[in-house]
């Protein structure tokens, strides 16, 4: 069986890779190197190295063994294109994900600049969906490298939103999701940059996903914006 997942715009997770490094300032809270302690106390063979980028073979081809159609995302609990992961290991997770055609993966990166050098040699596939973080301006060209990939779905996670982005550029973007930081020390989220965003997703024809307001406790500040639920995907999400 797969990995439910409570994420709201997933259905399933895929974690052949565990642990990470934080690389800007949305990894400070990261909810993933909390979870990987706490599975690591609990005694998770996965996670006996804590959060120590960890590659797991044994994970490597479960997809093809899960036969119902699942929207599933890729290392939840990691990166992909983490650079303590191999090229070879890459491929490989790509192959998988082209193999089980009947899933669609959604591959999410904070390191655009080695997925776009990999690029020629990824097997892309209809069903891999690529997408970024970006977490403020700062971190825009995260975007504009992802533009240039062969990615058949290309999407951007705004979270956790640190800032206005008020130079966003939604040409080529398939899909939007935006979220505030939840958890322990959470950054506010102004009701002013979502709606700047999810307006710019309306004149683009972008889909929108608000996925929550966050703080510290995520449930009770719900996901509600100006009274309705955002959970717009991308047209090839329907199958």
């Amino acid at each position: 069986m797969s990995t439910k997942s409570s994420i709201e715009w997933t259905e399933s997770t895929w974690n052949p890779v565990t642990g990470c490094t934080k690389t800007s300032l949305g990894c400070r809270h990261c909810y993933a190197e909390r979870m990987a302690y706490r599975l690591q106390s609990m005694g998770q063979p996965n996670y006996q190295n804590g959060f120590k980028v960890t590659t797991h073979e044994n994970a490597l081809d479960l997809p093809l063994k899960w036969k119902k159609p699942q929207i599933i995302f890729v290392n939840s609990m990691s990166d992909l294109f983490h650079e303590k992961v191999g090229n070879d290991f890459i491929l490989r997770a790509f192959e998988v994900m082209r193999q089980a055609h009947w899933h669609r993966f959604q591959v999410l990166t904070k390191r655009a600049e080695r997925m776009l050098e990999m690029n020629s040699i990824l097997n892309w596939a209809p069903n891999i969906w690529m997408g970024v973080s970006i977490e403020s301006e700062q971190w825009l060209h995260r975007a504009d490298y992802l533009r240039e990939t062969d990615a058949a779905v290309k999407f951007l996670s705004l979270e956790p939103l640190l800032g206005p982005l008020p130079n966003l550029n939604l040409d080529g973007i398939d899909w939007v999701i935006v979220g505030g930081e939840s958890g322990p020390g959470a950054r506010p989220l102004s009701d002013q940059w979502v709606k700047e965003i999810r307006d710019k997703c309306i004149t683009s024809g972008a889909p929108f996903f608000f996925k929550q307001w966050g703080g510290v406790n995520k449930k009770k500040a719900g996901r509600l914006l100006e009274g309705r639920v955002w959970n717009q995907m991308p047209k090839q999400a329907v199958a």
